[in-house]
């Protein structure tokens, strides 16, 4: 499905970016996937850039490692310009980057919680503009396709104000850069997953399985999301979603995609809210 294509995923160590690399992979691309984890060990969870890139390769794609912080603007910069001299092109951009601060998920008002929170608005907020204005040259060639994955907590509350104002602030970000794209052909969506059976957290539905036992039958594989992503680009009509955030889960009933065993995992629109509808105001 997506033989030649040249796609992106930053922060593919492991979770989501590593499972969407797989499916982009898998699906016949060449994928570039950034992280900071050179070697086992080097963060407390398991997985490597390397790994993953070897792990698209035995899934039918050509992974390429890049060691990446994206906390690093002049890496970021490199990064592309990488890409830019070795490929000539760039078809889809997904951007998963995020600092995950060990209190994020911490019961406590902002304020008991330390202000690394911050950290959100680094990797997470200013990472994914810093990626998308990198890629947007390379990205105008090929009329190509970025993915922001956000979070319903965006929407609602969910782990406090840092979380939520970094996810909102990317969804923000999707719809205005959709603005800009628009007469090039490029499309900018936002994806919000529902609960992802990451490393993470697989470990912490391990730690508390009746607290977490029901939520993560509802649960989606990391591959799941890098599926919805495929057939996004491959809708021909993909620049009339672009601009707007989505369930991913949604997008998979539209496509027909499923997840591992045919499973359909469900929207959490019902409990988590209606996705963002901006305005369509356009003030120069």
């Amino acid at each position: 499905m997506l033989e030649g294509k040249i796609c992106l995923v930053t922060g593919a160590s492991r979770g989501v970016g590593r499972g969407v690399a797989l499916a982009l992979g898998a699906a016949g691309a060449t994928v570039y996937v950034t992280g900071r984890s050179v070697r086992e060990g080097d963060a407390p969870l398991p997985g490597t850039v390397y790994r993953t890139a070897e792990d698209i390769d035995q899934a039918g794609g050509q992974g390429i490692a890049v060691v990446c912080d994206h906390a690093d603007d002049a890496q970021v910069q490199a990064l592309f310009e990488r890409v830019q001299r070795e490929q000539g092109r760039l078809d889809i951009l997904v951007n998963c980057a995020i600092a995950i601060p060990a209190e994020l998920t911490d019961i406590a008002p902002f304020w008991k919680k330390p202000l690394a929170m911050t950290e959100l608005f680094g990797v997470g907020m200013h990472s994914v503009y810093v990626a998308c204005y990198h890629a947007a040259p390379l990205l105008l060639e090929t009329q190509g396709l970025i993915v922001n994955i956000s979070s319903a907590g965006g929407r609602c509350y969910m782990h406090g104000p840092a979380y939520g104002g970094a996810k909102a602030a990317t969804d923000k970000m999707s719809h205005d850069m959709a603005h800009d794209f628009r007469t090039f052909g490029v499309s900018v969506v936002s994806l919000w997953p529902g609960l992802v059976k990451t490393e993470r957290t697989l470990a912490v539905c391990a730690a508390e399985p009746e607290k977490y036992g029901d939520w993560l039958a509802m649960g989606e594989t990391p591959e799941f999301l890098g599926r919805v992503v495929a057939a996004l680009y491959l809708d021909r009509e993909r620049q009339t979603r672009s601009g707007k955030v989505f369930y991913a889960a949604e997008l998979a009933v539209v496509y027909g995609v499923q997840d591992d065993g045919g499973i359909q995992p469900p929207s959490h629109r019902a409990f988590l809210g209606d996705p963002p509808e901006f305005s369509s105001a356009v003030v120069e």
